[in-house]
């Protein structure tokens, strides 16, 4: 289920309604899903995974996409985002994972995109990988995630629709205090003659419960029973988490137009009642597959020495906002809808979003 099944959102999606609808981007999963009961440290239980995003497939891995990135909070990592403001343009994969496992992802990023491109092999190169915190359920400080955890869902990556909620990197996240975890949306949008797509895929682990809203209806004060992860003993207040979302496009889009899509995503989010926590890291990426490898760092394919960026003017983006907007709203309901309940460590126990709420005649 979906949450456009339950209820009614603005814009027209595309095909699979998710990030894959945008040409060539190609989306990979792996999910490690393993025992119950009380932590053990190294053995379990074990709620987590990555999220592995191709800007141009795994035919072009190394080619240059343009690229901006955005941070509305920053107690988060995206590693290689320095590179990204300096440069705007990324050239690897793009992965999602938990917060203690950004190394090993790290790593097996450069290792299978070496592997795939040897032209890779005579430089150097900053993997982009995103965290959010999933030690309620998880045995974060397991090591279960390993370089060949990263390399087998590149290695899955593909075209076509997602699965979503409690999968892949988003396995053991929560948002307003319910299972969550990984959400997808698209927007088909026209500017000028052009038609063009926005996707958006989010790793949603954000929210108190009390601020929950969709679509305009807040929600939250009427659910607010069943609510463990408030009451189990935390360090941080209700509230916390993280969010990294990414959003791609084929609208040629100049670096800082990509950053400006990347902004938007805080206004997606805030849709679905967030006013953004102190605790909460939340850091979105934003890239155009157009003009591939116009930004790449050598220039050696420019026989002149200059290279060329078609970019949509800056008085039409509007509606590529709208689109970010609208896309991340439902992706992060999605996230919701797709998942269920979830037991992980010491019996931790995250309810699932009650479905049925938005099957109310009011939210439509």
């Amino acid at each position: 289920m979906r949450a456009r099944d339950l209820v009614d959102f603005d814009g027209t999606p595309g095909t699979w309604n998710a990030l894959t609808d945008v040409p060539g981007v190609e989306v990979g999963y792996t999910t490690l899903v393993e025992g119950d009961g009380a932590l053990v440290p190294g053995i379990g239980p074990v709620r987590t995974g990555v999220t592995a995003i191709l800007p141009l497939g795994r035919e072009r891995v190394g080619t240059s996409v343009a690229a901006g990135m955005f941070s509305f909070n920053g107690n988060g990592e995206l590693t290689g985002s320095h590179w990204i403001e300096e440069t705007g343009s990324l050239a690897l994969p793009v992965a999602i994972t938990n917060t203690h496992a950004v190394g090993p992802v790290h790593r097996g990023v450069l290792e299978w995109s070496l592997a795939r491109n040897p032209r890779l092999q005579e430089g150097w190169h900053l993997p982009v990988v995103g965290e959010t915190f999933d030690g309620y359920l998880n045995d974060i400080n397991g090591r279960h995630v390993r370089e060949e955890t990263a390399i087998a869902a590149l290695d899955a990556a593909a075209s076509g629709p997602l699965a979503e909620g409690s999968v892949v990197g988003g396995t053991g996240m929560n948002c307003y205090g319910f299972k969550a975890g990984t959400g997808t949306s698209s927007r088909r949008v026209t500017v000028g003659a052009q038609s063009y797509v926005v996707g958006v895929l989010t790793q949603a682990n954000f929210g108190a419960r009390h601020q929950l809203t969709i679509r305009g209806r807040q929600l939250g004060p009427q659910l607010l029973d069943d609510n463990p992860m408030q009451d189990a003993a935390r360090s941080a207040p209700p509230g916390s988490g993280s969010c990294i979302t990414v959003v791609a496009t084929d609208a040629p889009l100049l670096p800082l137009q990509c950053k400006a899509l990347a902004r938007r995503v805080s206004l997606g989010l805030a849709r679905t009642g967030t006013t953004g926590s102190h605790f909460s890291g939340d850091v979105f990426l934003a890239f155009s597959t157009a003009n591939a490898g116009a930004l790449d760092s050598g220039i050696g394919d420019a026989p002149d020495g200059i290279q060329r960026l078609d970019f949509v003017p800056w008085p039409a983006v509007n509606p590529l906002y709208d689109a970010v907007v609208q896309a991340t709203e439902e992706a992060v309901v999605n996230a919701l809808v797709a998942s269920d309940t979830m037991i992980g460590r010491d019996g931790h126990r995250s309810p699932g979003f009650p479905n049925d709420v938005l099957r109310s005649a009011a939210m439509r």
